[in-house]
């Protein structure tokens, strides 16, 4: 791959769930410059590498491509780094310090490591000096309890990692809007030595736009908006308003296609969850849902899939702005 340049980076967020190469693979024809997998346990790695190895999968035209690991033991996080070596096509291993879930943060592991930054510190020196790729890694939230912006920014600055994605909320704040905190980030930019990419509640054109100017960040990563509208990258792209030129049927077919493709039968029960965002605002999306929670013939599926779609065909009937309540690490 190339060399990145960090100069309005759009990245694709990992979100557990969704960010699936199929998804990505989506995503990644409307411009993102940056894909990232699914969060994945390093210890799931390390000792269940076989049944995890499918969530390494990238499509050709994923690059750069970056894996997000989380861990907090060591020894753990090293051997799962040194497994990622073995695997072709990865350009990036970020490490995971912000993920809320308590099963994650509660266990030391995601934003839990924010309560402790010299292990941090030690941890994201570990992945460096045993990965093998080109770039690494972290993503961080504003603090646990309570903000830290400045401690974060200081000791990061120590840490060997080529960037550095921020979450602007603590791990307390988890996913509320009114939380969110761009005036931290913007002291953490002013702090932090190496390049920032900023996250959390970017939904449109005019927000990253806005968000980046405020922070001072050299790009920016949008998770749950590119659910409902992942086009959203090719309008930044072109700073414009306007839609792409592509029918909202075909974009939902293509993605089930892809689903199935990777997936086999599994995949249209998989794909349920991503019919239920792409259907918002829509008519008739409450009685289409009660249909898509049967759903688990591939044949049968798309069909019903392209005749509900039908009635909605230009992307210019979406409503642009809608919430989920999906979550992101």
């Amino acid at each position: 791959m190339s060399k990145l340049q960090f100069d309005n980076l759009l990245f694709l967020a990992p979100l557990a769930g969704y960010t699936d190469l199929p998804f990505r693979s989506v995503v990644k024809r409307f411009g993102v410059d940056v894909t990232v997998s699914e969060m994945i346990s390093s210890h799931a790695l390390v000792y269940a590498f076989e049944k995890n190895a499918k969530m390494l999968e990238k499509s050709p035209d994923e690059t750069p491509f970056s894996v997000q690991i989380a861990g907090s033991k060591v020894e753990i996080v090293q051997k799962a780094v040194e497994l990622l070596n073995g695997v072709e096509g990865i350009d990036i291993v970020d490490f995971n310090c912000g993920c809320p879930a308590p099963k994650v943060a509660n266990h030391g592991n995601g934003s839990g490591l924010l309560k402790d930054l010299k292990h941090l510190i030690k941890l994201l020196g570990v992945v460096r000096e045993h990965s093998q790729k080109t770039y690494t890694s972290v993503k961080v939230r504003l603090g646990f309890e309570r903000k830290i912006p400045t401690e974060i920014a200081h000791a990061l600055n120590d840490a060997p990692v080529d960037f550095v994605v921020v979450h602007a909320r603590t791990r307390a704040d988890r996913y509320k809007k009114e939380r969110i905190d761009y005036e931290s980030v913007r002291l953490m930019r002013q702090i932090l030595d190496k390049p920032l990419i900023v996250n959390g509640e970017i939904d449109s054109v005019a927000k990253a736009q806005e968000v980046r100017a405020y922070t001072g960040a050299q790009g920016v990563m949008i998770g749950r908006a590119s659910l409902i509208k992942p086009w959203i990258f090719w309008q930044i792209k072109h700073n414009t308003q306007e839609l792409p030129p592509v029918l909202k049927k075909d974009l939902v077919l293509e993605h089930f296609d892809k689903m199935i493709e990777f997936y086999g039968a599994r995949g249209v029960v998989l794909f349920r969850k991503n019919l239920h965002a792409y259907a918002k605002g829509h008519a008739g999306a409450g009685a289409f849902k009660e249909l898509v929670n049967g759903m688990s013939d591939p044949q049968v599926a798309r069909m019903q899939i392209e005749e509900f779609f039908s009635h909605a065909q230009d992307l210019h009937d979406l409503p642009q702005i809608i919430t989920l309540n999906n979550q992101s690490c």
